[in-house]
């Protein structure tokens, strides 16, 4: 609920900010326009209601965000973390200003705060109280679009959001500040006009001033005693926890952090420099921090209803909890499981199957006929270029068809189909995936038929069953596969090829689930090492011929 508070008034806020650099824009085309557009914008937040969630917001989002800061154990984050914190806690001490000049001036002094008036005092009469404004309204807007694209970019639904608020992050405030500068001449112009000057630049008496400044530093200081207070529980707390000993936590590397209790094993890992994914900050919203417990796993608390719901969705088994959530009372074995430099990966939008599992799937496999005499009669240059040009488009003819290419070893290519399917349709992918890439093959052979002393030849293999499918390797060479007995069936099917001359070598299980009547096809039994039941397979001698069967949106005729 408070992650859910905080990020409900921070959007409340971010729609304050947005709109009024709209409004500031609206000066590039004149100080009348801006003045206009201000009367819609003061319409509408200044409306009793709509004040109200304002300011309520804002003062919810400073008491969420110093508890948030409370709560961290220490304070190393990441880079773009840090920024975000050290501007909003600088947001107040402009902002405090800005309201006191402006709304509460308005409301207790009845002077309007218009664009004419506070262009005047920001331009002409005190230049660096105008800087500050520019510097918070950068501030202010940098620190709600960083905190609007990490929560954005990890929601499936908000994806075609992001590249728009990419866009908008420059543009928004240089057309304020464009807006601004526009208006300060415009206005300089105007004060040449000392009678201007003196209908536009109203002032409070002098006590209500006294007492609007009074209010405004003693505002100020309040946010900077309660942020001192945040800071100084903050060593309160570690000191009196550690009277009750520390918690150890074991990493595969066989490093221990020991830590107090109450500390999430996501912040143990940062305090001992231990790399550890965590696209969202450590909030539980992306669920790339999770981790695998080992020993110590029966004294774990149960998880909170929020990081359940996280783990729920990515169908975690029950010793796998996510690191930012979990706090451990007692020592703890932990393996991460996702590599440490995390971008955004699109298995996020599907993770279930990440960490391990066993899925029915469709594999194929493919190989390119006689590439070790190509490669031999070809500069080193060549080979690449040709392998380049092949391997992009058999990824791209294997993705058309719903499939993910993952591994591409010299000529061979592995593919799955069904990670995000059920297996008739993972079966009948396949099978499209192998008609896209004889067409695919084509298109290379005619591109390159001046640099190929004979076309391009290639052997696929296509079989279903259970396999075990997770993210497997180490580093850089870290990728989703797959193990088990049907992807080495399948890579026998492939082989086949060369003794049948055909193209594509499918298993009867694979027709069967796809619905697909390949009775016209030549029909054999195979016996298959470690196995101890043939198989039965269907021999075509082009893939090409499998567009006839399969329609072009991949249900069968």
């Amino acid at each position: 609920m408070t992650q859910r508070l905080r990020l409900f008034t921070g959007l409340v806020l971010f729609a304050y900010v947005t709109t009024h650099l709209l409004n500031h824009a609206l000066g590039v085309i004149s100080l009348d326009a801006a003045a206009a557009g201000r009367v819609w914008f003061t319409g509408f937040w200044r409306f009793p209601l709509f004040t109200a969630l304002l300011y309520s917001s804002l003062i919810t989002h400073i008491v969420l965000a110093l508890w948030a800061l409370y709560r961290r154990r220490h304070l190393r984050l990441p880079r773009w973390e840090i920024v975000r914190l050290v501007l909003g806690l600088c947001i107040p001490l402009l902002l405090f200003q800005h309201i006191f000049g402006t709304r509460i001036q308005h409301e207790l002094a009845g002077i309007d705060d218009t664009y004419a008036r506070q262009m005047l005092i920001y331009g002409d009469l005190n230049p660096v109280l105008g800087l500050s404004q520019v510097t918070l309204l950068v501030i202010a807007w940098t620190h709600g679009w960083l905190g609007i694209y990490h929560w954005a970019r990890l929601k499936p639904r908000h994806a075609q959001s992001v590249p728009v608020l990419q866009a908008l992050a420059l543009a928004v405030p240089l057309l304020a500040i464009a807006g601004f500068v526009s208006m300060s001449r415009e206005v300089s112009d105007l004060a040449d006009d000392p009678s201007w000057v003196q209908q536009v630049h109203v002032q409070p008496s002098p006590d209500m001033a006294a007492t609007l400044d009074a209010w405004k530093w003693g505002t100020i200081g309040g946010f900077l005693a309660a942020v001192a207070i945040t800071f100084a529980a903050r060593q309160v707390r570690t000191v009196w926890e550690r009277r009750g000993g520390v918690v150890q936590v074991r990493y595969p590397d066989g490093r221990r952090v020991a830590v107090v209790p109450g500390t999430t094993v996501l912040e143990a890992s940062r305090a001992a420099n231990i790399p550890h994914a965590s696209l969202c900050g450590g909030r539980g919203r992306c669920s790339t921090c999770r981790t695998r417990i080992g020993a110590g796993l029966e004294h774990l608390p149960v998880p909170s209803a929020d990081e359940a719901r996280v783990l729920k969705r990515i169908s975690a088994p029950p010793n796998v909890r996510l690191a930012c959530q979990l706090r451990p009372t007692s020592d703890l074995e932990v393996f991460p499981l996702l590599p440490p430099v995390a971008g955004l990966p699109d298995d996020l939008l599907h993770p279930g199957y990440t960490g391990g599992a066993e899925r029915e799937l469709a594999i194929l496999f493919a190989d390119m006929r006689a590439f070790t005499q190509l490669a031999e009669t070809r500069l080193p240059y060549d080979v690449v270029f040709i392998l380049n040009q092949y391997s992009a488009a058999m990824g791209h003819a294997i993705e058309q068809a719903g499939g993910r290419p993952n591994q591409f070893v010299g000529d061979g290519i592995m593919a799955l189909f069904g990670l995000n399917s059920e297996p008739q349709q993972a079966c009948r992918e396949a099978l499209r995936g192998a008609a896209n890439m004889a067409r695919a093959l084509q298109n290379i052979n005619r591109v390159l038929a001046h640099d190929l002393q004979q076309p391009l030849r290639i052997g696929i293999g296509i079989h279903t069953g259970h396999v075990i499918v997770g993210e497997m390797g180490y580093g850089l060479a870290r990728y989703l596969t797959a193990i088990g007995d049907v992807v080495n069936t399948t890579s026998r099917l492939e082989e086949l090829n060369k003794e049948y001359d055909s193209q594509v070598v499918v298993s009867e299980d694979v027709a069967s689930r796809a619905e697909l009547d390949l009775s016209a096809y030549p029909k054999a039994e195979i016996e298959v090492r470690g196995r101890s039941r043939p198989i039965t397979i269907r021999v075509i001698p082009s893939a090409l011929d499998l567009e006839r069967l399969l329609p072009v949106d991949g249900a069968v005729i």
